[in-house]
């Protein structure tokens, strides 16, 4: 049975020869207690001096291949991706291992913590890769504080070597957990459009990959138009719309077994699905008649039941995290605003009275925020606000940023940032919830419509 990689982190007194075990204990505590979620103002007064931590490629005990991969080649590259994701949260300043000298196998456990803090840096990873007795590959991190000469995180991963850039990620979730006390978000993926050819005749294509851009692939083939993706709770499927010979469908597509399955079709516009966050039901929206309503239905197909029944335009946003209520947008007062309702359609409120117009609300995972496109003046902004509709702030300053979705732990969005002129190019950016901390995801082709998913499991 094929077991994840988060059920691998196990004792491998075995295989790590004369390291000690990973133990459970090591395992990163929880980033919050109680039940009160951590607010934006909360994040948007962390400091902006960044923690220096130092990370040397992990050693190995002999450099052998494994499945075409060497074991000191893949130590520098798992080195490499954590300091790009620690330097990626914007909490923290690595020093990558291009710029450090190597360590020995003997230094995993046993740092010249005078090394590191002639550097200036407050922490040090230290980590090994080595062949494991099954023809994959052990992972071992180790994150020390530099002035107290303490250790602070100890974690190991059995993988197979396809997976080292997973092993990377969970050792920079580890690291980021242990230090910020905020949910892990590194090691997750997101779905996107891939968009390529003129602006009045893009192809759009399905397409995943890692949260820092890695492991890219497409999904589908750009015969038929793909919009609108989202993952389902449990990364297992992607629920998307297709526009293909003026018919519109939603599709599931199953992504282990490459199938996908038909939900709901129509000769109307259809869009924005979303799933709730049990997985069980889809919520979307259809255009009937000049008159936009949304619907939920079974992700298993069948009859849709229909939640708005207002003039004008109602497009479905997000589940909030206990299903019990749905954020959307409506100009049902004359212009675009955010409301919600209860998961049955009753007690529609208006939240947004910011001034402009707003589209595209979608729950944190937290809770705790919403967050929005904001429209005025010739300009698309990213922004959040509570449940309630108040605190809002805007996060982005651009010409055109939109489509804004969570990390898994509610602390960055993505959206897609469109560039002005006749071209029009689309590409994807994060920014977190000081503002301060923006910068551009690589992808392969321009790129819209992101949807960041759980961590995996």
């Amino acid at each position: 049975m094929k077991r994840s990689l988060a059920t691998r982190l196990t004792l491998l007194a075995t295989a790590m020869g004369a390291f000690a075990a990973l133990p459970a204990a090591a395992q990163t505590p929880p980033a919050t207690t109680g039940d009160t979620p951590r607010t934006a103002e909360v994040v948007a007064e962390v400091s902006t001096e960044r923690t220096v931590i130092a990370v040397p490629a992990f050693a190995t005990p002999a450099v052998v291949n494994v499945a075409g991969l060497s074991t000191g080649t893949l130590g520098r590259q798992i080195a490499d991706v954590i300091a790009a994701d620690l330097e990626r949260s914007g909490l923290y300043a690595p020093l990558g291992p291009g710029s450090l000298r190597a360590i020995t196998m003997g230094e995993v456990r046993a740092p010249q913590f005078a090394d590191w803090q002639a550097r200036n840096a407050d922490n040090v990873v230290h980590g090994f890769v080595q062949a494991s007795s099954t023809g994959g590959l052990v992972v071992g991190c180790y994150l020390y504080d530099t002035a107290l000469q303490t250790e602070l995180v100890r974690q190991g991963y059995e993988i197979q070597p396809g997976d080292w850039r997973r092993a990377a990620h969970k050792c920079a979730d580890a690291i980021y957990s242990r230090l910020s006390g905020e949910s892990p978000f590194f090691d997750s993926r997101v779905a996107y459009i891939a968009e390529s050819g003129p602006k009045g005749n893009r192809i759009k294509r399905l397409a995943i990959m890692d949260s820092d851009g890695g492991n890219h692939r497409f999904i589908t083939n750009g015969q038929a138009l793909a919009i609108s993706p989202r993952f389902s709770p449990d990364y297992k499927k992607i629920v998307y719309v297709s526009y293909l010979n003026n018919r519109v469908r939603v599709f599931i597509y199953d992504i282990n077994a490459g199938t996908q399955k038909l939900v709901t079709e129509s000769s109307n516009a259809t869009f924005a699905p979303r799933w709730s966050p049990d997985g069980r039901q889809i919520l979307y929206s259809m255009a009937v008649g000049g008159n936009t309503d949304i619907y939920r239905v079974s992700a298993d197909g069948g009859t849709p039941v229909r939640l708005t029944s207002t003039p004008g335009i109602d497009v479905g946003g997000s589940f909030s995290p206990d299903g019990r209520k749905i954020v959307f947008e409506s100009d049902r007062s004359g212009s675009q605003q955010i409301y919600t309702m209860n998961i049955d359609g009753s007690n529609q409120q208006r939240i947004s009275f910011g001034g402009g117009r707003y589209a595209t609300p979608e729950w944190s995972p937290r809770g705790d925020l919403i967050a929005f496109t904001r429209m005025g003046g010739g300009e698309f902004r990213v922004g959040v606000m509570t449940p309630s509709g108040g605190g809002e702030r805007l996060l982005t300053n651009s010409w055109q940023d939109e489509a804004p979705t969570w990390s898994p732990n509610g602390r960055v969005i993505q959206f897609f940032r469109t560039s002005p002129g006749r071209e029009g190019k689309s590409t994807l950016w994060q920014v977190d919830l000081t503002g301060v901390n923006l910068r551009r995801l690589p992808t392969p082709q321009d790129g819209s419509d992101p949807s960041w998913g759980p961590i995996l499991p």
